[in-house]
């Protein structure tokens, strides 16, 4: 373990000699020196494990140095120094969050006791700190199921990644798992307690999204009745996601180069700009290297975008990874059911060989949707069909339905009846999500939700003929 390390802030040179003699002959710790608030700050770079300073100093006194300290890091150690008449102000400086503080002339028994204290607490923190951060890596690197180099590879990309706070672009297909990739990034990271907010730019109206990123102030547009601060500022100290990014308007790609640039962001109808601090993270299933040649996609965006570009693999691309992601979803539903089937040879050999349009998501509904109406204890390639009727056949006994209780059997007949008439009605409009809403009558974002949460890819019936 590396020694700690004291940072001594005053701008009197003789108590600086002072505090750094009396501390190096009573104190196994290096000394760091700074003679003004700037020239501090400059020093937390170097992660000293307990500040100490004087309050009244010339340009940035002790207050105002603390202030900035939390603003960096909320944990630090500040102890500071007053006068024995400033007493009010080392209790304001407790109530901003200081450690503790000493009073000058120094009782040097107590000005040491304090620092012992402080450096037994924060080697504490550290080491509560590590095996946090060990247990969470353990489990948030557990999310990501598979063996194979794709899958090693992207966990190790993503471990590296989340230690920074770079720009971060996912891409991959429908179902492939960028927004866990998203969310594992911000657990690992240091923003971890801060925010996770997710916002889909597909599926939030042009007209509103500004307002809904950026925020508005009232009166900015008819119905601005008060003012919002929108999912930027709800983001500040942690991540933001912008799922779909490839469907983001023109006008706002540069808006967002900008807050990508300046960190700063102007609400709808205000004149001034607000600092935020955001990572920003953001996912598509397009290609926009395409878009960019189409001229529907800014070219610089897309380089401040992907300072690191993450893809993750579809099936097809690991299948030595489909049993064991299979296995993954088939115990975890076997829990939530009470049941304990197995999958057999041939539906293992099933599985790897089918095409899995909707990917993980996609075998994961099949996993669940198997167990569920499945007759017997071991899955058959049968079972994992999802081109379902609307209601049991004759031969499949209603009173195997009878043996579950009302709300499980009515449960399990709305499941079958939406898988087929949404497949049904993706196969009439040739996967377009727009028309098959229309003739649905529900809403785009309903039925997207219906489609995420069935595991139904509307890209697989893109090449297929439209029949009306």
């Amino acid at each position: 373990m590396s020694r700690q390390s004291i940072l001594i802030v005053d701008d009197k040179p003789d108590m600086l000699g002072f505090l750094t003699r009396l501390l190096q002959s009573e104190l196994d710790v290096d000394i760091l020196c700074a003679d003004n608030g700037d020239s501090a700050l400059e020093y937390l770079q170097h992660g000293p494990d307990v500040v100490v300073t004087d309050i009244r100093m010339p340009g940035m006194n002790g207050l105002e140095l603390l202030r900035r300290i939390k603003a960096v890091d909320r944990d630090a150690i500040v102890i500071m120094m007053t006068a024995y008449g400033s007493i009010e102000k080392a209790v304001e400086s407790l109530q901003q969050g200081a450690y503790d503080f000493i009073t000058k002339p120094f009782d040097e028994e107590r000005l040491l006791h304090t620092l012992k204290k402080a450096l037994e607490h924060g080697a504490l923190r550290q080491r509560t700190r590590n095996l946090t951060r060990r247990v969470r890596e353990r489990q948030v690197n557990d999310r990501l199921i598979g063996q194979s180099r794709a899958m090693t590879r992207l966990v190790e990309t993503i471990n590296l990644v989340a230690k920074t706070d770079i720009t971060v672009l996912i891409t991959g297909e429908t179902g492939t798992g960028k927004e866990l990739v998203a969310r594992m990034i911000h657990d690992l990271g240091d923003r971890a307690d801060g925010p996770l907010v997710t916002v889909n730019c597909a599926a939030i109206p042009e007209e509103i999204l500004e307002s809904e990123l950026f925020g508005h102030r009232k009166g900015a547009f008819t119905g601005a009745r008060t003012d919002r601060a929108g999912l930027f500022v709800a983001a500040d100290g942690g991540s933001i996601v912008l799922d779909e990014i490839g469907d983001m308007p023109l006008a706002l790609q540069t808006k967002l180069l900008r807050v990508l640039q300046d960190k700063e962001l102007r609400p709808l109808g205000d004149d001034r700009t607000r600092a935020v601090d955001v990572r920003i993270m953001a996912s598509t299933n397009q290609n926009l290297q395409e878009k960019i040649m189409a001229g529907t996609f800014r070219e610089d965006l897309y380089h401040r975008l992907a300072c690191v570009a993450i893809h993750t693999p579809a099936l097809r691309d690991i299948p030595e990874d489909i049993p064991i992601i299979a296995n993954h979803f088939l115990a975890r539903y076997n829990r939530e059911l009470g049941t304990d089937k197995k999958i057999s040879d041939e539906g293992f050999r099933y599985l790897v060989a089918r095409g899995w349009s909707g990917n993980v998501r996609e075998l994961q509904n099949a996993i669940k949707r198997a167990l569920i109406f499945a007759r017997g204890e071991q899955l058959m390639p049968r079972d994992f069909d999802c081109e379902l009727s609307v209601l049991p056949r004759p031969e499949d006994h209603a009173a195997d339905l009878c043996e579950r209780s009302y709300p499980e059997a009515k449960k399990a007949i709305l499941e079958k009846f939406t898988v087929h008439y949404m497949t049904s009605l993706l196969e009439k409009t040739g996967g377009n999500v727009s028309r098959a809403a229309k003739r649905a009558g529900i809403e785009r974002q309903s039925l997207q939700q219906l489609l995420k949460r069935y595991g139904i890819s509307a890209d697989r019936f893109r090449n297929r003929q439209t029949r009306g």
